[in-house]
């Protein structure tokens, strides 16, 4: 892992106090702390200050978009209400705020003016916009975005184009408008699917069906819709390898730096890895399941790890399972069977076993050098 390719998922999931006592990645993660805070004020403030623009007034029946409704008086209205976080071009601010453009096509007027009106989530409501006004905010929300409002300095095929809107309105959320990565999904641009997918199929396959362990829905998409949206994306892999610099992601060869026999011998010595892992055991095709930046996240703080519990209750049973909840008040546990059994902390005598606690009490104790071997030896377990 080159240093300056650190990127903020790296320590999404290490505490403060762990993450300052490993040496060389201070300064990177204090950058980190600065850019997210800074964000999340530009964030925080956005809907404060669209809400401060709107006056409270009681709701109305919702009237349909006038036909005769200019784009311009519309996108003078749409400016005062709308434009502060979702975007001079309607083209949205992820992840706090998505994209308009087309949404005339997933939800009715109707739909639309309701949402206005009541506001959701950190939108706020604007019940005092109805009439004319109204109206013309609809009409501008259903009209063809100009070439300028869409932010694009050179004009893109007509696949592209289409594919492009239609990223950004359903897929942008979680990989970033560049398809580059985002809030909860991974770089396309670098996607073993879309790297190997000569045709298209493997990507539609993927798109139609979804991916429900990721979280990821199915779309219904018709094929000239698909055609578009595959297009989008190669276009968008074609301009990340056109601009290796300015790519988000930490690519599979940034990890690839250390020594992979020195990281076994840490990982079988002063790591203490093999007293809870083994390369032919838990850790066997490792590499081949998770890659990259995944994996090394996996080895600093792996993610989903269950905790064990045994317990004494007050009649001198012994119990044990998998923790299921805990406090200063309860404990619960789910045992072999799946049975959920709680006790109040007070009344039992109990260890917990958790296998998260050794990984963080590693991070006091890693150099760069150690991190950079056992990411290469894992590496090597495929």
């Amino acid at each position: 892992m080159r240093k300056r390719d650190a990127q903020p998922g790296l320590f999404r999931v290490i505490s403060f106090g762990d993450l300052k006592r490993v040496k060389g990645f201070r300064i990177a993660f204090l950058t980190l702390v600065f850019a997210a805070a800074l964000a999340a004020l530009q964030i925080s403030f956005r809907p404060i200050h669209a809400a401060q623009q709107s006056a409270a007034a009681g709701a109305e029946t919702s009237p349909p978009a006038k036909a005769g409704a200019s784009q311009e008086s519309g996108a003078d209205e749409y400016a005062k209400h709308c434009a502060v976080c979702h975007g001079a071009g309607r083209e949205g601010n992820l992840p706090g705020f998505p994209p308009l453009v087309g949404i005339s096509h997933r939800m009715t007027n109707d739909q639309i003016a309701q949402l206005i009106h009541a506001g959701k989530g950190r939108m706020p409501g604007f019940p005092s916009v109805q009439g004319s006004e109204l109206a013309e905010i609809l009409h501008y929300l259903d009209s063809t975005p100009a070439p300028a409002e869409s932010g694009n300095a050179s004009e893109p095929s007509a696949p592209v184009a289409a594919g492009d809107a239609l990223f950004h309105q359903n897929c942008a959320f979680c990989h970033g408008r560049d398809a580059m990565g985002g809030e909860t999904g991974p770089d396309l641009t670098q996607s073993k699917i879309v790297l190997s997918d000569k045709t298209g199929e493997k990507i539609a396959a993927v798109v139609r069906e979804g991916r429900p362990d990721n979280k990821m829905p199915p779309f219904n998409f018709s094929s000239q819709e698909m055609t578009g949206l595959v297009a989008f994306i190669r276009a968008r892999v074609s301009a990340a390898e056109a601009h290796k610099g300015a790519r988000k992601g930490v690519s599979v060869e940034d990890l690839q730096t250390g020594n992979a026999e020195a990281g076994k011998a840490y990982f079988n010595g002063a790591g203490g890895c093999s007293k809870c892992h083994s390369p032919s055991g838990d850790l066997a095709g490792i590499a081949s399941r998770t890659q990259g930046l995944q994996l090394e996240e996996q080895m600093l703080s792996p993610r989903g790890a269950k905790s064990r519990v045994t317990l004494t209750d007050p009649s001198g049973e012994t119990v044990s399972g998998t923790l299921a909840y805990r406090d200063e008040f309860t404990i619960a546990l789910r045992d072999a069977s799946g049975v959920y059994r709680s006790w109040q902390a007070s009344s039992v005598k109990f260890t917990v076993d958790s296998p998260v606690d050794a990984h963080a009490e590693q991070f006091e104790k890693y150099t760069d050098d150690d991190i950079h071997n056992l990411m290469a030896y894992l590496q090597t377990l495929k």
